[in-house]
């Protein structure tokens, strides 16, 4: 049964309007999923389209609207207004009506949304139960180049933004993360930043950067003893569509699987060995 899709406008300056897909019947013990757009702002078509199968498993739908006038940064979290201090309160209000009981949410994000969501997790791994990206542009990697690359420290120390993400790096990588990408996203377009700084780190498309993260986060859990829990997708014959991605590549049961992730990373370890 297709959910109840309903816009909640924003209630004040910095907070933030969203889309909500309501099951019929809803399990208040089961943690909503927050699913954050693009940079193209498709907050509506997200709850839509994964939240069909969210209303199955009697799930809410989050869809965040961060409006390119107050928001054009919120990918980096942190910066212009502080993106991730308004999901937060968006989160606490929604809460307070009943529609779940759970302190902790699930995290998806699309492109944008990904930058945001895997930042995010980082700076709050206490409050995600889950952690998918799809076809992020670019990423934070968990070593210690200067944030937003890496988490370290920026602007000769003053900034302070990479240590703080720093200082949960292990309850992050403790996190079941998916890192889905479309097995075609891999020609750089308009919007892939591009340097030589970044291409080098990164590679210079968006599967290749999934597949660098995925594995760069492996490597960091092991270095600190953490049995990664990590989920690498190549979606295929998709590539920067997120319609396509859950209708072809059947990104809706990725991101609501009927199941925890396998600890023994078995998706993972098959993604990296396609061809």
């Amino acid at each position: 049964m297709s959910p109840i899709l309903t816009y909640r406008p924003a209630k004040g300056g910095n907070a933030l309007a969203c889309w909500l897909a309501l099951p019929h019947t809803i399990a208040p013990d089961r943690p909503p999923l927050v699913a954050v757009h693009g940079i193209l702002r498709g907050a509506r078509d997200q709850a839509a389209l994964l939240g069909r199968r969210a209303a199955a498993q009697g799930r809410v739908v989050v869809a965040p609207l961060f409006d390119e006038t107050r928001w054009p940064g919120y990918q980096q979290v942190v910066r212009r207004g502080r993106a991730d201090l308004a999901l937060l309160a968006l989160m606490t209000e929604l809460r307070l009506t009943g529609l779940w009981q759970t302190p902790d949410f699930e995290l998806a994000g699309y492109s944008g949304g990904a930058q945001f969501a895997h930042r995010f997790a980082m700076l709050y791994p206490n409050l995600v139960a889950r952690l998918t990206t799809v076809s992020a542009g670019w990423y934070t990697f968990p070593d210690d180049t200067a944030f937003p690359y890496g988490v370290g420290s920026a602007d000769g120390g003053k900034s302070d933004w990479g240590p703080r993400l720093a200082a949960g790096l292990d309850q992050f990588l403790e996190l079941p993360i998916t890192v889905a990408v479309g097995a075609d996203d891999n020609q750089p377009d308009e919007n892939t930043r591009r340097g030589p700084e970044i291409d080098h780190q990164q590679g210079i498309d968006r599967a290749t950067r999934a597949q660098r993260w995925a594995d760069a986060l492996a490597r960091a859990a092991a270095a600190r003893r953490i049995a990664p829990r990590i989920d690498l997708r190549l979606l295929p014959g998709c590539d920067h569509d997120f319609r396509r991605c859950v209708e072809l590549g059947e990104l809706d049961r990725i991101v609501l699987p009927d199941s925890d992730l396998n600890p023994a990373v078995r998706g993972y370890a098959e993604a990296r060995l396609a061809p």
